[in-house]
C-alpha cells in the first residue's frame, strides 16, 4: 500500500494543534467510497515503558469477516503522550504498518476517536485525510461529549453530542455490554459508520477488526496468516 512520506512532522504541542487545525478542514463527512471488499483495523501498543511504539494492521475480507493479511511495524516513540494528540504519537508507526501491506484495505477502523475531538480531528481524521480513505473512529471510553442512556438491545445507539453538534455515536454492539464511542473519520458519513461496525461485530462487543488488531498491537505472538 502506498502511504504519505511524512515531512515535518510536528514536535511540540503548539505546532501539533496548528497542524490539526489546518487539517481538519479536509475532512469530508459524507459517504464517498467505491465497493467495499476489505476492511482494516488499525490499534498501536507500546513496549519498553512506552519507548517503542507498536502498531499493527489487520486487514479481513468483507462481509465475511475472514484474516487476508496484516503487518506490524516497531519504531522508537518520539512524541510525548498528549490527550487530544496521540496521533501525533502513533501515525508514523501505523504508516509503516500500512506501508507493508499488499492490499489497500477499503475501510479503516481505527482503535480511537475521530470527529469526537475537542478539535474535530481524532486520529481516525487524521489517518483518514493523510492516506486519502474512509475511516471509523471506534473507542472503548469516551473522550468528550454528553448523551442519553442507551438502550440494552443490540444495535441501539444514542447521538454524541459535544455543545448541541453531534459528534459521533454511542453504540451498543452486544446485549447488556458496555457501548463503544463511532465517530466517522473520513469520506463516511455517521450511519454509514454505525452500519460498518455493526457488520464488522459478531458475538463480542468490539468489531473483528478492532480484535485482530488489538491483540496484535499488544502481543509479541506471530502475525496471523494470509
Amino acid at each position: 500500500m502506498q502511504v504519505p512520506t511524512l515531512e515535518a512532522w510536528p514536535q511540540t504541542a503548539q505546532a501539533a494543534i496548528q497542524l490539526q487545525k489546518r487539517l481538519c478542514t479536509q475532512v469530508i463527512t459524507h459517504d464517498d467510497l467505491g465497493e467495499v471488499r476489505y476492511v482494516a483495523g488499525v490499534d498501536v501498543g507500546f513496549t519498553d515503558q512506552g519507548q517503542i511504539t507498536q502498531a499493527a494492521v489487520v486487514v479481513l475480507t468483507w462481509p465475511e469477516l475472514q484474516v487476508h493479511e496484516s503487518a506490524i511495524a516497531h519504531q522508537p516513540t518520539t512524541f510525548p503522550y498528549i490527550p487530544g494528540l496521540l496521533s501525533f504519537r502513533e501515525i508514523p508507526t501505523v504508516l509503516a504498518a500500512l506501508a507493508q501491506l499488499q492490499t489497500t484495505p477499503d475501510i479503516l477502523l481505527c482503535d480511537g476517536q475521530g470527529l469526537a475531538h475537542p478539535r474535530r480531528f481524532g486520529i481516525a481524521c487524521h489517518l483518514g485525510v493523510l492516506v486519502d480513505l474512509p475511516s471509523i473512529g471506534v473507542a472503548k471510553s469516551r473522550f468528550i461529549g454528553e448523551h442519553q442512556p442507551v438502550a440494552q438491545e443490540r444495535g441501539s445507539w444514542q447521538p454524541l453530542l459535544d455543545q448541541e453538534e453531534c459528534i459521533g455515536a454511542v453504540l451498543r454492539t452486544r446485549l447488556q455490554t458496555k457501548p463503544l464511542y463511532i465517530s466517522l473519520g473520513h469520506r463516511l458519513s455517521l450511519d454509514s459508520a454505525i452500519n460498518y461496525v455493526m457488520s464488522c461485530t459478531t458475538r463480542y462487543r468490539l468489531p473483528e477488526t478492532t480484535r485482530w488488531a488489538d491483540k496484535l498491537a499488544s502481543s509479541k505472538q506471530p502475525t496471523p496468516q494470509e
